[in-house]
């Protein structure tokens, strides 16, 4: 059973929808995970007084609020990708907000022009690279299709949010049937069948299973925070994709104002935060995501990696080809 957890404190959750109304509080429902949001949601707490009640999941949220109705706790639904801030909006699950400050902290093309979403931060899709071969690899995207990585790539799923906007990307880019001869040329350069997570990927690169893999490139800097993990990312490069066509793919988590938020108030005002200078900050810091907020650097860390050109298509562009992105996997059986 999945728990309800407080950043004060972790309760089990009943088997009623509902979450019991303090005076001053907030729900949030996050595909986030507790590590990366819980020092920034402390910091709301404390700064606010307002206490924050979370329920973490990997999947489901969508159905869950849509289950729940209008007797919803849900007041803010925080995302890891694009994909399900997209589903979140097209099944009507959220309402408008409409805010000067978060407007002020966001640039436009990472929010909704009708405020119906917003951008929290920026994550690259990376392709790692063994460092057997002498130099880093200046590679494209649609490379990964090409002879010469025959047996030599590994991938998480296919279907998998992250890589699903990456394919979403490519059919903005370059249509349909393009993109569906890419991703049979992707498949059968596999080393083995799509598996793990983004950090499995650079472990098999380490043990020599494939030369080449797609990442987030946070996890790099994760992987070196990690002793049991510190070998893997010293195994590799880690690579920005298209810097002489279209740049690197770019990913958003997010956040919405879930339909029948109990607390507005306190939503907007969270939110307002987590578009702050402060809290962007942690992101950035901790995370070793690329900030939204335009005044916020990025960590010491991610800006040793070195400048780089993003593909400046809108999110929205990107997201508006996703079923498609699904379609298509499914036809080529990419995970099969």
């Amino acid at each position: 059973m999945k728990k309800l957890l407080s950043i004060a404190s972790a309760v089990a959750l009943s088997c009623s929808p509902l979450i019991a109304q303090a005076a001053e509080e907030v729900n949030v429902y996050s595909y986030r995970q507790p590590f990366l949001i819980e020092p920034m949601l402390k910091k709301f707490e404390e700064e606010n007084d307002v206490k924050v009640n979370v329920v973490f999941a990997k999947k489901g949220l969508e159905e869950r609020i849509q289950r729940e109705g209008k007797f919803s706790p849900a007041d803010v639904v925080l995302t890891s990708d694009m994909i399900s801030l997209f589903d979140l909006v097209d099944r009507k699950l959220v309402q408008p907000v409409e805010s000067n400050v978060i407007d002020e902290n966001i640039p436009a093309n990472l929010r909704d022009p009708d405020h119906q979403w917003y951008s929290l931060t920026k994550r690259v899709r990376n392709i790692y690279s063994s460092k057997r071969s002498d130099q880093p690899v200046d590679i494209n995207y649609e490379d990964l299709a090409s002879a010469q990585y025959k047996g030599k790539i590994c991938t998480r799923s296919g279907k998998h949010p992250y890589n699903l906007g990456l394919v979403a990307s490519m059919v903005a880019h370059k249509g349909e049937a393009e993109t569906k001869q890419w991703l049979e040329g992707v498949k059968a350069n596999l080393a083995r069948r799509p598996q793990g997570n983004d950090r499995a990927q650079v472990k098999a690169i380490k043990e020599g299973v494939c030369d080449v893999s797609l990442g987030n490139s946070y996890y790099f800097g994760k992987m070196m925070q990690r002793d049991d993990q510190k070998a893997w990312a010293d195994a590799v490069y880690l690579n920005f994709p298209n810097q002489k066509t279209d740049g690197s793919h770019i990913n958003i988590s997010g956040m919405v104002m879930a339909k029948y938020a109990p607390n507005k108030a306190n939503a907007q005002k969270l939110m307002e935060y987590l578009s702050s200078e402060e809290a962007q900050s942690i992101y950035a810091k901790d995370n070793m995501e690329y900030p939204v907020n335009p005044k916020v650097a990025v960590s010491e860390t991610v800006a040793s990696w070195g400048e780089f050109k993003a593909d400046p298509l809108p999110i929205a562009d990107i997201a508006a080809n996703r079923t498609t992105a699904q379609r298509l996997l499914d036809e080529v059986k990419f995970d099969l």
